[in-house]
């Protein structure tokens, strides 16, 4: 099925919020890693979310344009023609774009995708993330709020983020922030339903001890009731329906138990990144290992054009970034539950 319309998109993460379960969203920058997506979700029988960041829209658009928003319309475009092929629904959005980069990354995206309406086309993306969380919160939801009224013009979905999620992801490092950033407040959920909610809809990126990067089992310490007393601060003053769509980050690591316990709160979106990059990298360095005298052509030799042939190890990083993809649908228990068969109509 093509790429979700905005009705589709909003039935896929009321239905994750109403049985407590989350969507992968997986960071693509190939086509390769695309169709590992793909067929990750489609052998879970899963929907989910498909996701572009600046770095890999830089990417993607190759060392010579080095171009983040152009190369994430190449991926996207992608993503379009490739999904239709599948029997799932997929989001399309944009990761972590922090407010240096809204100029040359999200406006121009939010552009094409009204110019593509304008034309009677759908929505090149879904929804896109601004990262305002290095910003005083009160000038972080001046920036949203502007971008939202666009997104809103469009039926795109904004996802916002307070607090600050630690460690290093895509060239941007917040491992030095002071400890107490990494907690996101009640007060300041609150704030941000009250001032964004009005204008349209939101997801909204509550920090609650979360770490980018790659650790042990046991040594991201996070607080998920963080989520459950900001969500309450919500609902007492605002009704039970109030409570906003949550998306966790930095989860690498982290206790399968505290991941379920976030759903109970509300998280519908679960980024994955860090661990598909690895699964992807594993069988190829396995590859080049176990064949380096074909891959290379050694002592004057002519090496194996069957082994350094690059397709040769990268479907095999294909397959691996697939099954994660897979597990992570299994750990987030959207397996199963793709809404295709009483989907709305586009």
């Amino acid at each position: 099925m093509p790429v979700v319309n905005y009705e589709q998109y909003c039935q896929m993460l009321d239905r994750a919020k109403k049985d407590k379960f989350a969507y992968p969203a997986i960071n693509i920058t190939s086509l390769a890693t695309i169709n590992a997506t793909l067929k990750g979700l489609a052998d879970a029988k899963s929907d989910g979310i498909i996701q572009v960041s600046t770095g890999g829209g830089q990417f993607a658009s190759g060392i010579n344009q080095k171009n983040m928003a152009l190369g994430a319309i190449v991926l996207a475009e992608a993503v379009h023609t490739l999904a239709a092929k599948y029997n799932i629904y997929v989001a399309l959005h944009t990761d972590h774009c922090h407010p240096d980069k809204v100029d040359g990354f999200l406006k121009p995206l939010i552009a094409e995708t009204a110019k593509r309406r304008a034309n009677g086309q759908t929505n090149l993306f879904n929804s896109h993330m601004f990262d305002g969380s290095e910003l005083p919160l009160k000038e972080n939801l001046k920036v949203s709020k502007e971008l939202l009224q666009d997104c809103v013009k469009n039926q795109i979905i904004l996802e916002v983020e307070t607090g600050v999620v630690g460690g290093e992801e895509d060239g941007h490092d917040t491992s030095g922030v002071p400890a107490d950033k990494l907690y996101t407040t009640p007060q300041e959920m609150l704030e941000v339903y009250e001032v964004l909610n009005p204008i349209g809809r939101i997801m909204l990126a509550a920090t609650f001890g979360n770490v980018h990067g790659v650790y042990k089992p046991g040594n991201v310490k996070l607080k998920p009731t963080i989520l459950k007393d900001g969500q309450k601060a919500i609902t007492d003053k605002h009704g039970a329906t109030a409570a906003l769509d949550l998306v966790f980050h930095g989860g690498s690591g982290s206790d399968l138990s505290d991941i379920h316990e976030t759903l109970n709160y509300g998280v519908i979106k679960m980024n994955v990144d860090t661990d598909t990059q690895y699964a992807f990298t594993r069988p190829i360095v396995e590859h080049m290992l176990k064949n380096y005298d074909g891959v290379l052509k050694i002592d004057g030799e002519v090496g194996d054009k069957k082994l350094y042939d690059p397709r040769s190890y990268i479907k095999k990083g294909e397959e691996a970034m697939s099954k994660r993809v897979l597990q992570a649908c299994q750990d987030l228990k959207s397996a199963g539950k793709s809404i295709l068969s009483g989907a709305v109509a586009a």
